[in-house]
């Protein structure tokens, strides 16, 4: 499964993103999430791969258990600060034997192990271990685009030109940041082009599944709550997670009706590995002919 040769295709493209299950509980979870999602029939599937490596293995095994157990189209995140280039041939050629296609490749974070150490030869930035892997490999490259600007960025243009750097080292299309406000993706989209990007850049998801989920990942994010979302989340009872949750499908969904009105090439949600909300919103858009 190619994605470049996805995102060439007219109809827009659903993928969906989870991550290795952390426990013991979310692994007897995950295959119905799975199953429920999977029924939608999603482009593809992306899996992430932890801070310094910390789920490496557990990422290998989803990786596995979705395309070679279920036959599921499936993307692998690679994030390498703090992998030695030794450990990310490893990592890379253990994907390559799977039959993995596509990688997405972002730096990633220090591991919050109290004894992590980066290796001291760890590439300090995407764009290094793209050209680093497009050497190397013909796998289908995909890197990760900040509407917003990335929270270490000196500014929004700065970063674009470290995004513009990627997709010169061999980034073959952008998965963004989530954003609440669809005209920082347009704005985003319009320096990109501006700047010579010209690779698919695909609009990222998130809804809204707990206020306290949202407050948290928004600090971490970079990503707004903008007012509009503010005065709904300040009208709800975030103890009904159910309301919460329908608040979440019903903001969402709108979302993506102006984005695919506008002609966006796809789609990519963060399911956080929660099946309902995704579900929801792609079965509604189906249903109104946007998908």
């Amino acid at each position: 499964m190619n994605v470049k040769e996805l995102y060439q295709q007219k109809k827009p493209v659903v993928s969906m993103e989870f991550f290795p299950p952390r426990n013991e509980k979310m692994a007897e979870s995950f295959p119905g999430i799975v199953d429920s999602l999977s029924g939608l029939n999603p482009d593809y599937l992306s899996v992430t791969f932890g801070a310094g490596g910390s789920t490496r293995e557990g990422s290998y095994q989803t990786v596995k258990q979705l395309m070679i157990d279920r036959g599921l189209p499936t993307v692998a995140y690679i994030a390498g600060y703090g992998l030695s280039p030794e450990e990310i041939i490893g990592v890379l050629d253990a994907y390559k034997a799977l039959g993995v296609q596509s990688i997405f490749v972002i730096r990633g974070d220090a591991s919050k192990e109290q004894d992590f150490v980066p290796h001291p030869e760890s590439f300090g930035h995407a764009s290094d271990m793209i050209a680093f892997i497009k050497k190397r490999y013909d796998f289908t490259l995909g890197a990760a685009g900040y509407p917003e600007g990335h929270v270490e960025a000196e500014s929004l243009e700065s970063d674009i030109r470290y995004l513009k750097l990627k997709v010169d080292n061999g980034a073959d299309y952008v998965v963004t940041q989530y954003f609440y406000d669809n005209r920082f993706f347009f704005r985003f989209v319009d320096k990109c082009r501006a700047a010579g990007i010209d690779v698919p850049i695909i609009p990222g998801i998130m809804p809204v599944y707990t206020v306290k989920m949202t407050q948290m990942l928004s600090r971490v994010c970079g990503s707004s709550i903008v007012p509009e979302l503010q005065r709904k989340l300040d009208g709800v009872d975030e103890a009904d997670s159910k309301a919460v949750l329908r608040l979440g499908v019903d903001f969402a969904t709108e979302q993506c009706r102006g984005l695919l009105k506008e002609g966006v090439a796809g789609l990519h949600f963060y399911t956080m590995d929660r099946g309902y909300s995704t579900a929801e919103i792609v079965r509604s858009l189906r249903q109104e002919g946007l998908l």
